[in-house]
């Protein structure tokens, strides 16, 4: 009977369980079902379908109940950040909870600075500002009179929702609940003053915990549905980034990592917040990560660029336009991937041919020219906050770890070795549902600690390094990159 671990990895567009097993040769994982998370859009809001999520875990917990050679462990669950649920008093939803793509978080942060400064909400929480953060979203509900959360009594994340409709115990996890910016970065518990000026108290939350910790065990009527017997459900680290660091293969402690999707998130760990006038300025967070980590870090626009080019271009394969990318000539023209005008655009060839003309260079023409330069502008930027970081960070920096889906891009990995001047070890790609398997292995006590995990994933999957060339010619591109973007 193989003893396997059920991860439960939710992002904001698509979900998927994974089964986890460890073996003499390493880590095992299989997809057991994938899903889509589709917005609900009703009444001029957006909302996610709580009810949707649990359903497709349950089925997926099913699945593999039917298998006979399979003995499940435990159940972790991770997802996006800052959404929540409101809980009536008998323990039922009182409403589908709301995105944080719902545009009623227009303006948010400017009012409720109006009562509470915004450099002291920094200094508590040290959390970047952003208008859709927990701590807007509850102050613009409760601005609007909004009913679920006037009758609420307790308000759970949404991986802790999830777990509360499989366990029946209401917890709330360190790291999804760092993302609200609620939460003391120096005592990590919620922060009383700015839940008082939400009319909250720590009551209204479910039972801090951290992860690893145990939250309870499937209800008979989850154990019934499903076929399962009493399962323990671990809090793993339920922010889904914490949970992709937490897999990060480091062989020592000075590493950056940059989590490669839609957005980059790139960071070091710290064993406490970083919280300076100059972290603020940069607008870089502190989020709670595990075994008691600190991820300073800064969201940087990722392949979102590209993305939204392909959807134009009829979806043409990587490989193709990495072809042509490579085949064009380097640092032709440039751009600053996080400038407003690349947010949401009409036409993302549009804003980037725009961006180039604004800053008279030339205007890239072919598919080739706009990947490259968005590439070769990404390596950049990964540099220009490289460098901040290690200005910031308590410990040098000596390689730099790509994790999540852009690790597969072997180009993009070269051009940002050549750009920063170090190492980039690429993978692994699926560093999410790692991390969350990793988390329960520790509880089960399967594993001893991180550091022997992330060497044991070292092993166990197949990484690529590369090494820095050109660095000549990227410095010398670098200061071109500056001065673009500095008058921009």
């Amino acid at each position: 009977m193989k003893q396997c671990f059920f991860a439960v990895d939710l992002g904001a567009t698509s979900g998927r369980t994974i089964l986890g097993t460890f073996t003499p040769e390493g880590l095992e994982m299989e997809d057991v079902n994938r899903f889509p998370n589709h917005l609900i859009e009703t009444g001029g809001h957006f909302y996610w379908d709580i009810y949707e999520l649990y359903r497709h875990i349950i089925e997926g917990l099913k699945i593999v109940a039917q298998k006979k050679d399979v003995e499940i462990t435990s159940i972790g669950i991770d997802t996006w950040g800052v959404d929540f649920v409101c809980v009536g008093k008998d323990g039922g939803f009182l409403r589908q909870p709301y995105s944080y793509r719902d545009p009623h978080t227009a303006g948010a942060p400017e009012a409720f600075f109006k009562k509470v400064a915004r450099k002291q909400v920094y200094e508590w929480t040290g959390i970047q500002v952003m208008n859709f953060n927990s701590l807007f979203q509850l102050d613009t509900l409760r601005r609007n009179n909004d009913s679920a959360l006037a009758a609420a009594d307790k308000l759970l994340f949404i991986p802790d929702a999830l777990s509360y409709m499989l366990t029946g115990e209401m917890v709330t996890e360190y790291t999804i609940a760092s993302t609200a910016q609620l939460v003391n970065a120096n005592t990590r518990k919620p922060e009383d003053a700015l839940l008082r000026e939400l009319g909250l108290t720590e009551s209204n939350f479910g039972r801090f915990v951290y992860p690893g910790e145990k939250i309870g065990t499937l209800t008979k009527e989850v154990q019934r549905m499903t076929g399962l017997g009493d399962i323990p459900v671990i809090a793993v680290a339920g922010h889904d980034t914490a949970s992709a660091v937490a897999s990060v293969p480091a062989m020592n402690p000075d590493f950056a990592y940059l989590s490669s999707g839609t957005w980059s998130l790139m960071g070091v760990e710290t064993k406490g917040p970083v919280i300076t006038e100059e972290t603020e300025s940069l607008n870089f967070t502190n989020e709670g990560g595990v075994d008691g980590t600190i991820r300073l870090l800064k969201n940087i626009c990722g392949m979102w660029l590209l993305e939204r080019c392909r959807a134009a271009w009829g979806q043409t394969s990587y490989p193709e336009l990495i072809a042509e990318a490579n085949a064009s000539e380097p640092f032709r023209s440039l751009i600053n991937p996080d400038d407003v005008l690349f947010a949401n655009p009409a036409d993302m060839e549009q804003a980037i041919q725009t961006f180039c003309s604004d800053s008279h260079q030339p205007v890239p023409q072919t598919r080739g020219q706009i990947v490259r330069c968005i590439f070769e502008s990404l390596a950049l930027r990964y540099r220009q906050v490289l460098d901040n970081l290690r200005t910031l960070s308590p410990h040098p920096i000596e390689t730099l770890h790509v994790i999540g889906g852009g690790s597969r891009n072997e180009l993009l990995n070269r051009w940002t070795a050549n750009a920063v001047g170090i190492s980039v070890v690429a993978g692994p790609s699926e560093a999410t549902a790692i991390g969350n398997i990793m988390i329960q292995a520790l509880a089960a006590g399967t594993a001893k600690d991180i550091a022997s995990m992330r060497q044991l994933i070292n092993r166990s999957i197949s990484l690529e390094t590369f090494y820095p060339e050109d660095t000549d010619v990227w410095d010398a591109a670098y200061l071109h990159f500056k001065q673009v973007t500095m008058n921009h």
